[in-house]
């Protein structure tokens, strides 16, 4: 049996038919990070047609506990292109939005619950129900935010002042 994701990641069901990322090999990940960045975005479009819109919007910052390590639920899996190449691809897994996440974006990614990890890696895993109740948004009452410079969206900036605080700029409306 393989785990077979709809639509929405709650709507999990295990399938005799198919798989996504490779379950039963033991192809689920948990990435750690610190933090989460993200822009507001537009539900129902896709992230190429954000874009140059992102680039001018006021980008966020997201941690839990003041910055503690924290994991995204993922799946990878080893397979081959049309020309036969072999490549390894990993999929972060995205749920609803939580309080805190919700006033910046229409979805956020699975975090998972430090108790969590070895759950998630398991690649004996069976339990729909057990799956299910870690593909829920993060508790928001252990996460907080606040805005950071616009130089966070360029790769080429990797350091800490990417997640520096900073004072969102006020503007008047024009009158006229």
């Amino acid at each position: 049996m393989g785990l077979a994701l709809g639509r929405s990641v709650e709507q999990v069901v295990f399938s005799s038919f198919g798989r996504m990322g490779g379950w039963n090999a033991g192809e689920q990940l948990d990435e750690p990070v610190r933090r989460l960045f993200q822009g507001p975005t537009r539900s129902g479009q896709s992230m190429n047609q954000q874009l140059p819109r992102l680039f001018k919007q006021q980008p966020y910052c997201f941690e839990v506990n003041d910055g503690e390590l924290f994991a995204f639920a993922g799946l990878w899996e080893r397979w081959k292109d049309p020309s036969g190449k072999i490549l390894e691809t990993c999929s972060i897994l995205t749920t609803t939005p939580n309080a805190v996440t919700s006033a910046v974006h229409d979805r956020m990614p699975v975090m998972l619950e430090p108790d969590c990890y070895d759950l998630w890696l398991d690649p004996g895993m069976t339990n729909v129900d057990a799956v299910s109740d870690m593909l829920k948004p993060f508790d928001a009452r252990l996460m907080r935010s606040f805005p950071v410079s616009a130089r966070v969206n360029h790769v080429s900036n990797d350091d800490a002042a990417c997640s520096t605080p900073v004072e969102i700029a006020q503007t008047q409306a024009r009158l006229f």
